[in-house]
């Protein structure tokens, strides 16, 4: 029902500093109505390649992540507006912040969430408004909040989530996934308003045998300083300009699981016969880099960003036993990011 058909009666609008926007509940005749509106969070990521699991720092109005956790910190503004003769006037208003904590874990996929609700500032009619909050999952995970539903916002409140995951079967990666938080406020004398905004995206999976999740958006970094020949390959590309993976101000890379792929990246760049001094060295094992089992493997990036290194068996033997236990301990999956620290 538009404002200029509405005579005489309340409403209370919403601006929520969080997500996406959703529809208002419309108002019954003679009736108030609580209309919310919401604009974008910005998402801040862990960029230095961190491997650490540790808890995530909290900005207002952003979701601050990192591989294992995440800190989302949502501003909520209310007015309180009686409309009269078709006109809007606010009566009284109502802020109040949001604050969810987050931490995933490496070797289960069960977890939990604390989030707390701060008493809200309000002035004249911004008092009395109540809150129920709904929490739902997905990717074979089932979320199940605790909150004293009916909250009055005239106080603050806490509560929790609680993630269950079914059993995964080994090699099995779950759909990603992300927590949907569902409001309901109510004030006596007024239709409800709904709202909705989104955590981070995480998934589950049991690839190698260890079950557990991570935040698909958080890069982490595999450290390669103890392969001497390996990092010096590596360090010499960004001695001239090769960027992708530098966790200090680089593009990520991205992993592949696609085999077939991998192994037309690696003929495409490692098709040359072993150089004969380094046949004489020893190292006759070509080592490319960006890796062939990354999306910008092979000769999908120019030469200039771009190397092989001509290493000793065992030493990229090595690193391809680093490179399964780091994907392992971090849920690395495909298309996720992450830097090489050389």
């Amino acid at each position: 029902m538009k404002l200029a058909k509405l005579l005489t009666t309340g409403a209370v609008v919403l601006s929520v500093l969080g997500t996406a926007a959703p529809a208002a509940t419309a108002a019954q005749p003679n009736a108030g109505q609580l209309r919310v509106t919401i604009r974008p969070t910005t998402h801040q990521t862990d960029t230095a390649g961190r491997s650490a699991i540790a808890a995530a720092s909290c900005t207002i109005n952003r979701i601050t992540i990192n591989r294992f956790s995440e800190c989302e910190w949502v501003a909520v503004h209310v007015d309180v507006i009686k409309v009269i003769n078709g006109r809007p006037v606010i009566e009284g208003t109502a802020d109040f912040n949001v604050k969810h904590q987050m931490t995933l874990k490496a070797s289960s996929a069960n977890w939990s969430e604390k989030f707390t609700v701060s008493k809200a500032k309000t002035t004249r009619a911004g008092k009395g408004v109540h809150l129920n909050i709904a929490a739902s999952s997905g990717g074979g995970t089932k979320a199940g909040i605790h909150f004293p539903q009916g909250h009055s916002l005239d106080s603050a409140a806490s509560g929790t989530v609680n993630y269950t995951t079914g059993t995964i079967a080994r090699k099995k990666i779950n759909p990603k996934a992300k927590t949907t938080y569902g409001y309901t406020f109510t004030k006596p004398g007024y239709s409800p308003g709904k709202t909705s905004y989104a955590s981070a995206v995480y998934r589950c999976d049991n690839y190698y045998g260890t079950t557990g999740c991570a935040m698909t958006e958080a890069p982490t970094a595999i450290n390669l300083i103890t392969l001497p020949r390996i990092s010096e390959g590596i360090r010499k590309l960004r001695s001239h300009g090769g960027h992708y993976g530098d966790p200090n101000g680089g593009k990520p890379l991205h992993w592949m699981i696609n085999a077939t792929q991998q192994r037309k990246n690696r003929q495409a760049v490692c098709n040359h016969p072993v150089p004969p001094d380094m046949r004489r060295a020893g190292r006759t094992s070509c080592d490319e880099y960006p890796f062939a089992s990354t999306y910008e493997g092979g000769t999908h990036l120019p030469a200039s960003q771009r190397t092989i290194t001509w290493v000793k068996k065992n030493e990229n033997d090595a690193q391809g036993a680093g490179i399964t236990n780091w994907r392992r301990q971090f849920h690395v999956m495909d298309h996720d990011p992450f830097y090489v620290i050389a």
